[in-house]
This record gives structure tokens, C-alpha cells and sequence, in this order.
């Protein structure tokens, strides 16, 4: 896949089948597993390392069909080598799956997400607790680089994260399963849009932290599990940048 927004590439790692019940409708829905490449200055970023293998009830339940992670990088002109940092959106087996391909190196997650990884029927345990695992707990919002923040989007999770990248086009956000669909972000930007206009209740919740990730005024918001992108519309941009 190509580059979006310059320093960032999408990879394609493989696909799930989300049955039925799980999506509210009389149909299954196939979802995308969604990782990226941050390339700065400092090094490569990683974020989500894929599918990895979950025990056989989950394995039947959801179908994966996986790509390699190694694979995926080879496509980006990326050896497992050249990342510097892994950071997990969250830690369930779809977006940590090629973590123990990074031993000794820092992957960056929420005390409080590592600590519900280790909990019993959260994850596969293999994929978080593996020889030469080295975690980096972080404890809110973190500046990892000039221009790169971790900023904790809690919901799917209790410890979800999400990564924001400022390039010179604007900035990125990396929103993991933050929400499930771009359509869903884009909803919750309307429902706050709403309420900071004054129009009178009853409007829809939303996430707290999306003030925060205003705050940075992104241009692009990208996900885990949909492969479309969040862009404001022409009334959102405040400066002027052209897409």
C-alpha cells in the first residue's frame, strides 16, 4: 500500500471474519488487520504488529487469515531491524501477534493494558510475556519523539492508545481500534462539533479524549480494522492546508 502522508505507511497484515452476532446484522463481516510505519528522524516506529495465533475457540470464531509481518515490511522496504520502537494500540492477539519477533526491543504500551494483558482470558499470553520481551509501561500521554505523542484513547480497552505524528502536511493519527470505523470517528467529531456550537440537548455521547486529540488538529485519522481515512471537512480546517 502506499505512503499516506509522506512519513507514514499502511500495511496490509491479513484479515478476520467477524461473525454475525458480534456485528448487530444477519450477515458475518470481513474486517482488515491494519498495521503502520512511522519514519522520522529518529528512527522507525511500528505500530501493530499483526495477527498472531490465539487459542482454538477464538481461532474458530474469528478465521484469521494472516499476512506476515515480515512480508508486509519487505513491501515497505522495512527489515524487522530497522524499527526502533513497536508501540501496541492495545494488546489483544490481532494487533500484537508479530511482537515476538522484537525481542530487546522497546514496545511501548499503558501500565494499565500490559497489566490487563497478563490477566487470565485477555490475550495469548505467549504473545505478551515472550523470551527478550522488552515493554515500555508509559502512564498517560507520553512525547516519545519531537512530534510524536502516545495519548490514551481508553474504550475498546481500558489502556488503548493511540499514536500522533505531526508531519509537514499535517498531522496524523494513528487511532488503532479507538474506534472500529472511520464513519464512527467521524460521528463522534459531529456530536462534539454540536455541543461546542450550543445546540441544545439531547446530542450523542463521546469520547472524552477526543478533545485532546483536537487539540493537535489533525488532517488525517487512520485505524486498525477499516481501511478508510478520516479527513476534516472544508468548515473543520483552521489553516489552510490544502489535501
Amino acid at each position: 500500500m502506499g505512503d499516506i502522508g509522506g512519513a507514514v505507511r499502511r500495511l496490509d497484515l491479513g484479515y478476520f471474519i467477524r461473525p454475525a452476532a458480534e456485528v448487530g446484522g444477519p450477515e458475518p463481516r470481513v474486517e482488515p488487520v491494519l498495521g503502520y510505519v512511522v519514519r522520522r528522524a529518529e528512527g522507525i516506529i511500528l505500530f501493530d504488529t499483526g495477527l498472531g495465533i490465539a487459542d482454538a475457540e477464538t481461532e474458530a470464531h474469528y478465521r484469521p487469515q494472516r499476512r506476515a509481518l515480515t512480508g508486509a515490511l519487505a513491501a515497505a522496504g522495512v527489515d524487522l531491524a530497522d524499527i526502533s520502537l513497536v508501540v501496541n494500540c492495545h494488546l489483544h492477539f490481532d494487533h500484537c501477534g508479530g511482537n515476538p519477533l522484537f525481542a530487546g526491543a522497546p514496545i511501548l504500551v499503558q501500565v494499565d493494558e500490559l497489566a490487563a494483558a497478563r490477566g487470565e482470558g485477555y490475550t495469548s499470553p505467549d504473545l505478551v510475556d515472550f523470551p527478550g520481551a522488552a515493554y515500555r509501561e508509559l502512564d498517560g500521554e507520553t512525547e516519545i519523539w519531537p512530534g510524536v505523542w502516545i495519548i490514551p484513547t481508553p474504550g475498546h480497552t481500558g489502556g488503548h492508545q493511540s499514536l500522533v505524528v505531526r508531519q509537514g502536511d499535517g498531522t496524523v493519527v494513528l487511532a488503532g481500534q479507538a474506534h472500529d470505523f472511520a464513519s464512527q470517528f467521524a460521528s463522534d467529531q459531529l456530536a462534539r462539533r454540536a455541543e461546542l456550537a450550543g445546540v441544545p440537548q439531547p446530542l450523542p455521547a463521546y469520547r472524552p479524549w477526543l478533545e485532546r486529540l483536537a487539540d493537535f488538529d489533525p488532517r488525517r485519522v487512520l485505524f486498525a480494522h477499516d481501511c478508510s481515512v478520516w479527513e476534516p471537512s472544508t468548515s473543520e480546517v483552521q489553516t489552510g492546508i490544502d489535501f
